[in-house]
């Protein structure tokens, strides 16, 4: 396949793109602005193409000739709490940025996969980020119902594993727990820590994402997670280690628990990786 990739140097991103490389005929391109704390150039291969740029700008005359079949849509600005402080760049990037990427795949007639947020089970308006992200999803059917275009939404539950973040606004949980725990310091608990999330490993979601590509769609929804979820305070008893709380924090949701009956029964897809024995990995090393 011709493949595009947005936010392809980014943590869930740079995945994608390494397990579409292991097959030979696939033909990546990337797009990226480098902006997001996630995103690293040392994750470029040599054998795949990066137009290093926003997706607020796909649609200029650079890159007006190319076609792909697939267009991976994940480039966005991403997390909760750092939508509060700037939501109309976060509602540009990931609301106005997507309807550019759709229309991109609209004109070069490719399908389009686009990475939504489990945030849209808790409600769009419980915080910026949740909101432009699911605007983005609107945008999708709309794409689909007005141009006959091929969309579909893979809605992720709190992805962790190989380069997901670890410090900063951006960092998920479970990497900071990591990097808390290198440090022999008491992990971060915000709130009580009754919250509850599905945990799901970046190389499920990959999976699914590649296996989104293989059949035209109707903007049909999946939810990419384990159908198991956590709370924070489990996570402190996986890592064995001391905890000290924080404030709690506006806009987040109380629980996140996926449903993956669509992505099995269509998909044949299924969560592989438990996330008590990834910690108890990171815990030995």
């Amino acid at each position: 396949m011709n493949i595009l990739v947005t936010g392809g140097l980014g943590f869930i991103g740079s995945n994608l793109v390494d397990k579409l490389a292991l097959t030979k005929n696939n033909k990546i391109t990337v797009m990226d602005n480098l902006v997001s704390e996630s995103s690293s150039t040392d994750y470029m291969r040599m054998d795949v193409r990066y137009w290093i740029d926003d997706i607020l700008n796909i649609n200029e005359y650079d890159y007006a000739n190319e076609t792909f079949d697939v267009v991976y849509h994940l480039a966005a600005d991403a997390r909760i709490q750092p939508s509060f402080e700037r939501p109309a760049r976060y509602f540009q990037s990931d609301a106005m940025g997507s309807v550019e990427v759709l229309e991109y795949a609209r004109k070069c007639q490719a399908k389009i996969i686009y990475a939504g947020s489990s945030t849209a089970f808790a409600g769009e308006y419980l915080n910026p980020y949740a909101f432009a992200k699911r605007t983005g999803e609107r945008a999708c059917e709309m794409y689909n119902k007005v141009f006959g275009c091929s969309t579909v939404i893979a809605r992720f539950f709190n992805v962790y594993g190989p380069r997901q973040p670890v410090t900063g606004p951006w960092a998920t949980v479970i990497g900071l727990f990591e990097e808390l725990k290198k440090q022999n310091k008491p992990l971060t608990v915000v709130g009580e820590g009754t919250q509850r999330r599905d945990f799901t490993h970046v190389n499920d979601i990959v999976n699914g994402l590649i296996a989104l590509s293989y059949n035209n769609w109707q903007c049909e929804i999946f939810s990419l997670g384990t159908g198991t979820n956590y709370s924070i305070l489990d996570l402190v008893e996986m890592f064995e280690s001391e905890k000290t709380h924080l404030a709690p924090r506006p806009g987040e949701a109380k629980n996140t628990l996926a449903d993956p009956k669509l992505a099995k029964d269509l998909l044949g897809w299924n969560s592989t990786i438990k996330l008590e024995d990834y910690i108890k990995e990171k815990i030995k090393c």
